[in-house]
């Protein structure tokens, strides 16, 4: 239910007749991905020797134009280009049927020298912000939610989005390690916990910078709940299981951002929530002892109870003002 705002979810329990259900939190359902060709970097040589066998088009131009996104014939020249680099010039005028498997080699190893704009974006389908907040706040009932999306990144030519939500005090237990809930493509992932990438960059970010506790090489400790998503249309899981995420660098860098972002505004709530509780301490001292010193003012210079009393109220006033300044 934390992943998809906009599922109801009933769960009948065998031996108890009260269901367990999770109301929706959207009435919208997300928008459909887009289906996109093939990003060029993303390809391995195999599957581009077995595409080639199988196109219709009748120059390595061509087929390159027509099964992959971001490529033109300019593109094409470039692959060309750096071909000629690596030894021998790939005539991309050439039948794709027609090339050696040395030949296809060559051109993968050019194409991945090639610099090419990142593949389109509207492939994926991330939960948004105010859906990830909105299920926080329905789940645990904390005194604050703060949810980060960060700008779509790309890895071997496959984008990917990264999405990150943390849920702070309210319900949750102050003692414990915080409850972390990771998704892939709106799938929660359960098992595998400290092989997944998701918790290796929860337990890499400087917590203890965001005024929560930390031991090394731990998760932190407090009040919290941490939900990270990654949507991609290839997430790399360590196995065919698909019970964690893989540690690419590009995707536990938008991870280890996207998760210190969303730190550092809770760090901002933290010290602001610390200052205020100052600021009511300060004011209860003020209460506490103002009258013990008026009454040693009136002993002092012999003032009246009404003299008294005004000379507290101005004591109050001043000592407000310098407290707030």
């Amino acid at each position: 239910s934390l992943a998809n705002p906009h599922v109801r979810i009933e769960y009948i329990n065998p031996i108890d007749e009260e269901p367990v259900i999770w109301d929706r939190v959207s009435k919208s359902l997300p928008e459909s991905p887009r289906e996109i060709l093939p990003h060029p970097h993303g390809v391995e040589l195999g599957i581009l020797m077995q595409m080639m066998k199988e196109t219709s088009a009748r120059t390595v131009s061509g087929f390159m134009c027509q099964e992959f996104c971001r490529v033109t014939p300019n593109v094409v020249r470039k692959f060309s280009d750096e071909t000629e680099g690596l030894g021998r010039r790939i005539d991309t005028d050439r039948h794709p049927k027609r090339l050696s498997p040395a030949d296809v080699k060559i051109l993968h190893k050019g194409i991945a020298a090639t610099r090419i704009m990142a593949p389109p974006t509207n492939c994926l389908s991330p939960i948004g912000e105010e859906l990830m907040g909105k299920t926080l706040r329905r789940n645990f009932n904390p005194e604050i939610v703060i949810t980060v999306t960060r700008q779509p990144s790309v890895y071997r030519g496959n984008p990917f989005q990264v999405e990150a939500g943390i849920a702070w005090g309210g319900d949750l237990p102050g003692d414990d390690l915080a409850s972390i809930y990771r998704f892939a493509n709106r799938v929660p992932l359960q098992y595998e916990q400290g092989a997944c990438a998701i918790t290796q960059s929860i337990v890499a970010s400087p917590w203890k910078n965001y005024e929560v506790q930390q031991a090394r090489g731990a998760l932190p400790t407090g009040s919290l709940a941490i939900i990270l998503h990654i949507a991609s249309v290839w997430v790399p899981f360590t196995s065919e299981s698909k019970k964690a995420v893989a540690s690419y660098d590009e995707i536990l860098k938008e991870m280890r951002l996207a998760i210190m972002e969303a730190g550092r505004k809770l760090a901002t709530h933290l010290r602001k929530k610390r200052r205020l509780a100052d600021a009511e301490r300060k004011k209860d001292y003020i209460k506490t002892y103002i009258p013990q010193i008026g009454i040693a003012l009136q002993e002092i210079l012999e003032l009246s109870d009404t003299q008294r009393t005004k000379a507290e109220g101005k004591l109050a006033d001043v000592l407000e003002r310098s407290r707030k300044m």
